[in-house]
């Protein structure tokens, strides 16, 4: 069974990988770039800062640092657990895929999907109810973590695993979240 599931991720990566043209290649280079998103990232600071004023808006940035510390290490726990290789560095597969980007460290699964995911959920549950639209935020964890598909780093399990993750780790956290600031930060 699980020999079956990792044969369709290699198949169903082959098949989103091949999609990409030396055309887009700069594009998605830059998409992946965690820097790259800083203006994004400052526009989100700006509409939290508005609901919530400087006090509240540090305090939940010490929640964002926490959860970006959690699901990053464990992430690494479970790379280098698992130990399974990029699609970059598979020598079954990385003749004939395009490889745009090259990384050394292992694949399963993808922190730029759990982190990116684990922040929206936790600022989705948050402001879902505050912020009109807030629903697209989505949009950020989907093409930021499709970007490593596309430059040949991660197969599409390790994108979905690390959703996943960043999903319950963002919902667990907004749930503490909630806790604390009843108890030290009552709005």
């Amino acid at each position: 069974m699980l020999e079956k599931l990792l044969s369709l991720d290699i198949e169903l990566f082959v098949f989103l990988n091949s999609l990409g043209s030396e055309t887009f290649d700069g594009f998605w280079l830059f998409i992946t770039r965690q820097s790259n998103w800083v203006p994004f990232f400052l526009l989100l600071l700006y509409l939290i800062f508005k609901k919530l004023g400087a006090k509240q808006t540090l305090y939940l940035l010490l929640f964002v640092a926490v959860l970006i510390t959690i699901t990053d290490q464990t992430t690494n726990l479970f790379k280098n657990g698992f130990q399974r290789l990029r699609p970059c560095n598979n020598p079954e597969i990385n003749s004939f895929i395009r490889v745009v980007q090259s990384r050394s460290s292992f694949s399963f699964f993808s922190g730029h999907a759990a982190n990116s995911m684990a922040v929206a959920a936790f600022l989705y549950f948050n402001f879902k109810d505050k912020i009109k639209f807030f629903g697209f935020l989505f949009l950020w964890p989907l093409i930021f973590a499709y970007s490593r598909i596309y430059l040949g780093l991660h197969y599409p399990l390790d994108i979905v695993s690390g959703y996943l993750f960043g999903l319950t780790s963002g919902f667990l956290m907004y749930k503490v979240y909630k806790i604390a600031q009843q108890k030290y930060f009552p709005i």
